[in-house]
């Protein structure tokens, strides 16, 4: 069932850049249905956010948001993590990667809910301090192909289990100690960030899974929960739970008991990928 509450929550979903679309010739902004169905489907209203190109613009819609779900795409650039590029590295998208990485301190400060999504708790362990193992394949052994649902080309496929932590938050809302999940990435955690620990593992150690105990709700998956939903109850559960805290957050903004931090981060504007050496 859906969660009730006196307003429904906006959930701000970043998009990727979509470069010519389905073949019309022009570039896009977009996203999965998945992750919009998922949260709507949960109780609150998605807004899609484009890759807006000042920091003033992208503030002015993250004031209206009562939470953040960071999506799944092509891997954040290891300059937020002082490292360079492995060959095996995705192409960057620039101003996806501007988007999350301004909003997120905002929102870290804010407690805002957040909830990551494969790329997005990547994104999220590196923007609180974290590492990534860039290719998991050349720069980690295991026996277990992270990838093999994205391979397989169905996006439900369950690959491999995950144990999740006794006492994590997420085993409280999983309702039990191993899940099965599908899985679609070749890069992963490596150092977990100060604030974040980990609270699920794949057998061969790659961390499935990170939440903060410290905020309202902050919590990251590696698998696609969206992709799951409807058929696992898990699934359903981490999306309620995370549109609920979404709309405490929301209503105790109306009632004018929290407040919005003014800081402005120093993230470099984005304006290109070109002006950007991407």
């Amino acid at each position: 069932m859906p969660f009730s509450a006196n307003r429904l929550p906006l959930i701000g979903v970043p998009t990727m850049d979509d470069h010519d679309a389905a073949g019309i010739h022009a570039n896009r902004f977009s996203n999965n249905q998945s992750y919009v169905k998922a949260i709507e489907a949960a109780g609150s209203v998605p807004i899609l956010l484009p890759q807006y190109e000042s920091i003033e613009a992208l503030r002015r819609v993250y004031d209206m948001l009562d939470g953040i779900l960071l999506s799944g795409g092509l891997d954040i650039h290891p300059k937020f993590y002082g490292q360079e590029p492995h060959p095996a590295l995705d192409p960057s998208d620039v101003g996806m990667d501007f988007v999350e990485t301004t909003m997120l301190p905002w929102a870290l400060e804010d407690d805002l809910p957040i909830l990551g999504i494969c790329r997005g708790e990547q994104v999220l362990n590196v923007v609180m301090g974290g590492t990534l193992i860039q290719d998991i394949y050349t720069q980690y052994p295991t026996t277990i192909d992270h990838r093999e649902s994205y391979k397989r080309r169905i996006r439900d496929y369950l690959a491999h289990d995950i144990v999740i932590e006794e006492s994590s938050h997420l085993r409280e809302l999983a309702g039990e100690s191993r899940v099965w999940v599908n899985t679609s990435h070749h890069q992963s955690i490596d150092k977990v960030a100060p604030g974040l620990i980990a609270t699920a593992w794949a057998s061969d150690g790659i961390v499935e899974a990170v939440e903060s105990q410290e905020r309202r709700f902050v919590m990251a998956v590696q698998c696609h929960p969206e992709e799951l939903w409807r058929k696992q109850s898990w699934a359903r559960s981490l999306f309620s739970a995370f549109v609920e805290a979404a709309s405490e957050r929301s209503n105790a903004d109306t009632s004018h008991s929290t407040h919005r931090t003014r800081t402005i981060h120093a993230v470099a504007p984005f304006r290109s990928a070109k002006a950007a050496g991407a």
